[in-house]
C-alpha cells in the first residue's frame, strides 16, 4: 500500500525535480522547439503556398499548351487542305496534258490516215486511169483500122467535148 500512499518526503523530491526539469525545458527546450515548430509551420506555409503558385502556372500552361496544340491542329487542317489542292491540281493538270496529247494524237494519226487515204487513192486513180487508157487503146485500135471510122469517131469526141 505504500505505493499508493507515498511519503511526503517522496512527495516534496519527486515535486521539486519535476519543478528543476520544467524549470530547465521552460528555459532552453521549449523557445528552441517553439521556434522550430514555428520554423516548421511558416516552411509548411512558404510550401503550401508555392505550391498553389506552381499549380496555378501548370494551369496557365495546360491552358496554353491547349491553345497551342489547337492552333498546330488548325495548320495542319490547313496544310492537308493546301497539299490536297495541290494535288488535285496537279492530277486535273495532268489529265488535261494527257487530253491534249489525246487529242493531238488523234487528230495525228487522222491526218495520217487521210493522207495515207488521198496518196491510196491518188494511185488507185492513176492505176485505173492507166487501166482505162490500156483498154481504150487496144478497142480504139480493133474499132479504128479503118480510116472512115476514126475520123467519125474525133468528130464525136469534140462534139462531146464541146457539150462538157
Amino acid at each position: 500500500m505504500q505505493l499508493l500512499t507515498p511519503s511526503l518526503g517522496l512527495i516534496f523530491w519527486t515535486l521539486l525535480a519535476f519543478l528543476v526539469v520544467f524549470f530547465i525545458l521552460a528555459k532552453f527546450a521549449w523557445p528552441a522547439i517553439i521556434n522550430g515548430l514555428r520554423e516548421r509551420e511558416k516552411t509548411i506555409a512558404d510550401s503550401l503556398a508555392s505550391a498553389e503558385n506552381i499549380k496555378a502556372e501548370m494551369s496557365k500552361m495546360k491552358s496554353e499548351n491547349e491553345a497551342l496544340l489547337v492552333q498546330a491542329r488548325e495548320e495542319r487542317a490547313g496544310m492537308l487542305k493546301d497539299a490536297k489542292n495541290t494535288a488535285d491540281k496537279m492530277v486535273a493538270d495532268a489529265k488535261e496534258k494527257a487530253k491534249a496529247e489525246y487529242d493531238k494524237i488523234l487528230a495525228d494519226a487522222q491526218a495520217a490516215i487521210n493522207q495515207q487515204k488521198n496518196a491510196v487513192l491518188t494511185d488507185l486513180k492513176n492505176q485505173v486511169g492507166s487501166l482505162v487508157i490500156e483498154v481504150a487503146e487496144k478497142v480504139l485500135r480493133q474499132e479504128l483500122n479503118d480510116k472512115t471510122k476514126q475520123e467519125n469517131y474525133i468528130k464525136q469526141l469534140t462534139d462531146e467535148v464541146k457539150l462538157n
